[in-house]
């Protein structure tokens, strides 16, 4: 296997995450001090990312950054976009990141994006990694904003199309939890009563015999399951989630 690095192609990795009240971005913290007064003190965050090696494909590339997260399994994740302007390297400090990493100015990113519940997630104590919400992004390197925000506004045109939410909340979720993940994602307020109507409706959404205590309920909610095989079946005739909203 050839791990050379190509220096001027990379893969950049969005990962979306569902809480409580908004949704969050995960970003690694870019950290470089070479204590000169020449260059540049780094401390900011990038998307998680780096440069293609020879011997990997795109998307082996996005499952090695994945797998490195130590997440569990991705199977969700999204080929979204490719950058290659001229003016991503926007400051001295993403200039001197990049050749402290041995890559090009200019680099073209394939970027990939994904979603997940943030409460399926662990961050060690001494990680470099850290979520964000979207909406209140830290400093951020590159034109890794742009890219956030892209694809931010992508998943958000395909929340009524395709059943990308699903991935948002837990494998097992009550009808709340559903109806909060849209009011985020869109922002938006739905009637509870028209939307338990319509979402109790589609085969695609199963009840099950399992409930879950909530905080400030007084009785267990009853958990669902989204099934891809019933979608998949219905999925020309019934337009999706833009019928329950």
């Amino acid at each position: 296997m050839d791990f050379r690095k190509i220096n001027n192609l990379s893969v950049d990795c969005v990962i979306f995450g569902l809480g409580a009240e908004k949704l969050n971005v995960l970003l690694q913290k870019r950290c470089l001090n070479l204590f000169s007064d020449n260059f540049a003190v780094i401390n900011d965050w990038i998307l998680p990312g780096e440069n293609v090696f020879k011997s990997n494909s795109l998307g082996q590339s996005a499952d090695k950054i994945l797998d490195e997260l130590d997440f569990g399994q991705f199977t969700n994740k999204k080929q979204f976009r490719t950058y290659g302007s001229h003016k991503r390297v926007k400051s001295d400090k993403d200039l001197l990141w990049v050749r402290s990493q041995g890559a090009e100015a200019r680099t073209i990113t394939v970027v990939y994006y994904l979603t997940m519940p943030l409460e399926s997630t662990i961050l060690e104590g001494d990680s470099d990694l850290q979520w964000f919400p979207v909406e209140d992004l830290p400093e951020v390197g590159f034109d890794h904003k742009l890219i956030i925000h892209d694809a931010f506004e992508d998943l958000k045109n395909k929340i009524t199309t395709e059943p990308v939410l699903f991935d948002l909340v837990p494998t097992k979720f009550t009808l709340n939890e559903l109806q909060i993940a849209f009011e985020i994602l869109l922002d938006i307020e739905l009637d509870n009563r028209n939307f338990r109507k319509k979402t109790i409706s589609k085969p695609y959404i199963v009840p099950l015999d399992d409930k879950r205590k909530v905080a400030g309920s007084k009785k267990p909610s009853k958990l669902y399951m989204f099934s891809q095989d019933v979608y998949d079946k219905i999925a020309e005739k019934d337009f999706m989630i833009g019928t329950i909203l």
